[in-house]
């Protein structure tokens, strides 16, 4: 905050009082004990959250006459951010914003410091135009793009210049005492605290593009010159102790990244292609979160089901949808409603992705001879209640965990197909008998991801286009009136539904930002399931398609993953747009 005088500070807090963003009485209280403490009341006002710094710097520039500019949401040219050195920008808290007619507009939080301008000025000797914004703004501006690649810029540079005496037998050696460690520290640390996914470091003709998985959608984060590309995978097949003279088949490995002082897993998967070679970095929090089905999306009656079905002493609850769809922290969530010290639960999984107290967790190992099949005969060795299977994969484990439910155990597991009644037919034609497949599974789910609406937000009306397909997906599912209202609110799990409307409903989209990008921020799980009673069981033994089964437990009430996305929509937890893209496959 700027150096103000009592005075100014007074007319700043007239204005927000003016502009009813601070309450009087509040005020007032906060005035009347600073004065008595001598202290700034802005500061206490701030202090106490009354009010908030971007309220502050506005109000302030107002009353100084200076420009504002609100940073949230503002991309900025890394070659413009580059123009002040990142000491310098921290120490005096300014950021550059943009370069026209030869003036470097900057960003700072006391304008009024006429020696830090003219330092400014001189260091990167043009003339400067001083614009206003609040500390926070200023700060995370610099933390989150200035210099966010600083470390990848050096390595670059000094890349550039051992260009010529990189050769093959000396690169581990130059790769090691060049930034390029730094470089990779620098894009797994970005990754890891952008809650990225995967990383994916791609060879082209004449560069090398870096692209993060966030919330599902990858992105493209730098593009550097192809000089780098040697050195930075020989530095990752080091550290994954890989043969890094081998370039002609794909390698395999993994090793561990402390960031923040958190443990993450990494594995490495390194391709041949055109121009060199792909490397994907796929990133696993070794410690992991406190996961809560019903923080993840599930309400309602797919929520009832599940719980049904992990309440039961034994049988199978099965999840299937395509890779990264989130069956395995599904899996991991139910766990965690049902783990107790009065029971084993014991793991078998492909890799561990989260280490959870008061589970055995076993890790496959294929060249060790440890398989899922191999494990699970294993692990039903070792007395346990609760099994989990990371995937069924081929017929022999299926047969076990079928066998495993047979006997009194409670089995979780997970398989590659489109929606919950797939799972049915894929393990008839794995093999399993259509007797033993109905008197063993409880409930089968199906589930995609979708990006949540940042806060962010602004409410529209439907198109037409949107209104009718909202009504052809719902059916007879939304109110008909008010009066039903609270009643399919509560039923569904999604509180307020509004009534079935054929002309339009109020809908929220986000607010397309840098940290936001499109709008979005977070993932939430769309999920359907189905219950297997004994009418579903007697479709599975007269191998029914998955249609079929799909259409019996609609007419008994399972909400379909389409509907079950529409009803987020018209929560405002995404949107039309997201559904469709992850869920336009189904019916």
């Amino acid at each position: 905050m700027a150096l103000l005088t009592r005075e100014a500070e007074d007319k700043v807090i007239q204005m927000l009082l003016a502009e009813g963003l601070a309450d009087a009485g509040l005020v007032k209280d906060v005035q009347d004990k600073a004065g008595m403490a001598g202290q700034s009341v802005l500061q206490e006002l701030l202090k106490q959250n009354l009010i908030t710094d971007d309220m502050v710097a506005h109000a302030t520039a107002i009353i100084l006459g200076v420009p504002y500019i609100e940073l949230k949401g503002i991309t900025i040219d890394q070659d413009i951010l580059q123009m002040i050195p990142r000491d310098a920008a921290m120490r005096i808290l300014a950021t550059p914003i943009g370069e026209k007619d030869g003036i470097l507009n900057v960003a700072m939080v006391d304008v009024t410091n006429v020696q830090a301008t003219d330092y400014l000025s001189n260091l990167i000797n043009r003339p400067i135009r001083v614009w206003m914004s609040s500390e926070a703004g200023v700060r995370e501006m610099i933390e989150k793009n200035h210099g966010d690649f600083s470390g990848v810029t050096e390595a670059v540079k000094e890349t550039k210049a051992e260009e010529a005496e990189r050769e093959q037998n000396n690169v581990k050696t130059i790769v090691q005492d060049s930034p390029i460690s730094k470089a990779l520290t620098t894009i797994l640390s970005y990754a890891a605290k952008t809650k990225a996914s995967d990383i994916h470091i791609e060879p082209l003709e004449n560069s090398l593009i870096i692209r993060c998985r966030i919330d599902g959608v990858l992105r493209k984060i730098m593009d550097l010159p192809k000089a780098v590309a040697p050195a930075l995978v020989s530095r990752i097949k080091i550290l994954s102790n890989l043969k890094i003279d081998e370039h002609r088949i794909p390698q395999d490995g993994q090793f561990t990244v402390l960031v923040d002082d958190k443990e993450i897993d990494l594995r490495i998967a390194i391709s041949p292609v055109t121009w060199g070679e792909q490397v994907v970095i796929r990133l696993l929090d070794k410690e992991g979160t406190a996961m809560s089905i019903a923080k993840m999306g599930m309400s309602g009656r797919a929520l009832r089901s599940v719980m049904k079905g992990i309440r039961e002493p034994n049988g199978m609850i099965l999840t299937s949808g395509p890779t990264g769809s989130g069956k395995s922290t599904t899996l991991y969530a139910l766990i965690q409603e049902i783990k107790s010290e009065e029971i084993n639960i014991v793991t078998l999984e492909d890799p561990v992705e989260y280490k959870m107290d008061g589970i055995n967790q076993i890790q496959v190992n294929v060249d060790a001879g440890l398989t899922f099949a191999s494990g699970l005969r294993s692990i039903l060795r070792q007395d346990p209640d609760v099994v989990m299977v990371g995937e069924i994969r081929d017929g022999e484990t299926a047969q076990l965990a079928v066998q495993a439910a047979l006997t009194g155990h409670l089995v979780f597991s997970t398989l590659h197909t489109n929606s919950a009644a797939g799972i049915l037919p894929r393990l008839l034609d794995m093999g399993i008998e259509p007797f033993l497949l109905a008197s063993t599974l409880n409930v089968v789910i199906g589930q995609r991801l979708v990006r949540r609406i940042t806060e962010k937000r602004e409410m529209y009306k439907s198109s037409e286009i949107e209104t009718k397909s909202i009504n052809d997906i719902m059916g007879d599912l939304l109110p008909k009136d008010q009066v039903e209202v609270a009643r399919v609110s509560e039923d569904l799990g999604y509180p307020g539904l509004p009534v079935k409307n054929d002309n339009y409903y109020m809908l929220a989209k986000g607010m397309d930002t840098k940290e936001t990008p499109g709008g979005y921020k977070g993932r939430a799980g769309l999920y359907e399931t189905i219950d297997v009673d004994e009418d579903i069981q007697k479709l599975i033994v007269s191998h029914a398609t998955a249609a079929e089964i799909m259409r019996l437990a609609r007419s008994k009430g399972t909400v379909t993953m389409r509907q079950d996305g529409i009803l987020k929509v018209l929560s405002g937890i995404t949107t039309i747009d997201e559904v469709n893209r992850v869920a336009s496959d189904l019916s």
